[in-house]
């Protein structure tokens, strides 16, 4: 245990070192803004809605718990003549801006064009954890993701979208915390969660190290989030520890082990950067980064195990922390994913 949690510190530090590394805009479709029954509590509600085509939109919705506006992206079902779900893909540290999201490093879009699901992305949450905050930061100023992502967002969307009302949710990196979370906060919202080398142990002493330096990285301080080391708020808020919250979901979990793998090449997909730097980034920092997240996957399992909660867990023998196996983890976790929304 002293080694594999060696590895992990040995992660986070390298990860924060070398890290360091136009938006399309659309005619607006006219929405009922101020119909009650398009806004959520708290006079959240859609600001606007922008088509790129029958199947992509742009929705700009106003969060109320954080005084804000955000996007959000939409890939509609082929088939709307009924309601259909919704799955949520959230990005990692990033929150989806710049070249680290889905979009840009994925084929996501593109393997669930069949699938008769609402796709959802939400654009920002940088180095929030989607948390809510428990006091606004210099930098990343009020941080209430956690009610967007659950109170406010949802009942505009599935109004928006003529949703079904079932909702699933994936998640990478510190993401891959996140989706574990959040259902654990809002119980009956997902049916399905799929976590791709996340950490969901965050309250011991070295998962906090890991969550500040992972929000130092844009220079949040998560003082601010759960507050100092050793506050009830981090246990509240561990997946690990509150994994009897997870029973009765449709649950993936994946990590590589850090080693090199079919990716981890130049021009291999999903790497984020040009030149040689790009590629010993993701061989060196997301080998070491994914070596520790296999750790946390395979304890979060043997947690889950211990509950007799059912997961489906994908441990594979090399990858390191990078789009290219997130892309085939999540066409490796539809099946859960779609048994959870009813596909």
């Amino acid at each position: 245990m002293r080694i594999r949690w060696t590895i992990r510190g040995a992660a986070v530090l390298l990860a924060v070192a070398v890290a360091a590394m136009t938006p399309q805009s659309f005619a607006p479709l006219p929405v009922a803004a101020a119909d009650p029954e398009t806004n959520a509590p708290g006079d959240s509600h859609v600001v606007s809605i922008h088509v790129d085509d029958v199947r992509h939109w742009v929705i700009t919705v106003f969060s109320a718990a954080m005084d804000s506006e955000f996007t959000v992206e939409v890939q509609r079902p082929s088939d709307t003549s009924v309601p259909r779900p919704v799955l949520y893909l959230l990005s990692g540290g990033s929150g989806g801006v710049g070249p680290g999201s889905w979009d840009r490093q994925t084929h996501a879009t593109d393997f669930l064009a069949d699938k008769q699901v609402n796709v959802v992305q939400p654009i920002g949450g940088a180095a929030s954890y989607y948390a809510d905050w428990r006091n606004p930061d210099p930098r990343l100023g009020i941080v209430k993701w956690k009610t967007f992502l659950t109170d406010e967002l949802p009942p505009l969307l599935d109004t928006a979208l003529g949703a079904n009302g079932r909702n699933a949710i994936a998640g990478v990196s510190m993401s891959g915390t996140s989706v574990l979370q959040l259902p654990i906060a809002r119980p009956g919202l997902y049916r399905a969660v799929a976590a791709y080398s996340g950490c969901a142990q965050i309250s011991d002493p070295l998962g906090q190290a890991y969550v500040r330096l992972t929000v130092a990285y844009s220079a949040g301080d998560a003082a601010n989030m759960y507050g100092p080391p050793g506050d009830p708020m981090w246990a509240a808020n561990d997946p690990y520890l509150n994994a009897e919250s997870l029973r009765g979901l449709d649950l993936y979990l994946s990590s590589g082990n850090g080693l090199p793998g079919p990716y981890d090449k130049s021009g291999g997909r999903g790497l984020v950067g040009a030149g040689p730097g790009a590629l010993v980034n993701q061989v060196l920092v997301g080998g070491i980064i994914e070596a520790a997240t296999d750790q946390c996957t395979r304890i979060l399992a043997d947690r889950l195990t211990s509950l007799n909660i059912p997961a489906t867990v994908n441990l594979r023998p090399y990858g390191t922390h990078s789009w290219g196996y997130w892309d085939d983890e999540l066409k490796a976790s539809w099946p859960v994913l779609a048994h959870g929304l009813g596909l």
